[in-house]
């Protein structure tokens, strides 16, 4: 098992770090997700030999925030009063 911790962006409500965690969850290989919203930072458990960070960070991003510098794709509304 490897640990990888991400700095994401744009997350702003619990919505977020649930829509997150989901997306995460749904890539084969992963075992565990841990999102903090006040940090920003994701820290995710998974099998190397079935997944990697580079597709970690493109679930991350496909969902609509950014990551360890790159940016959001699909224009996530950073509006902290949106409903996730």
């Amino acid at each position: 098992m490897q640990t990888d911790v991400m700095i994401v962006t744009g997350m702003v409500c619990g919505g977020c770090t649930n829509k997150l965690s989901r997306a995460l969850n749904e890539v084969v290989g992963v075992e565990d997700v841990q999102v903090s919203l006040a940090s920003g930072e994701v820290t995710v458990r998974f099998d190397e030999r079935v997944t990697s960070p580079h597709r970690l960070s493109a679930a991350v991003v496909g969902t609509g925030f950014g990551v360890d510098g790159i940016p959001a794709t699909n224009g996530h509304d950073p509006n902290p009063t949106h409903t996730g």
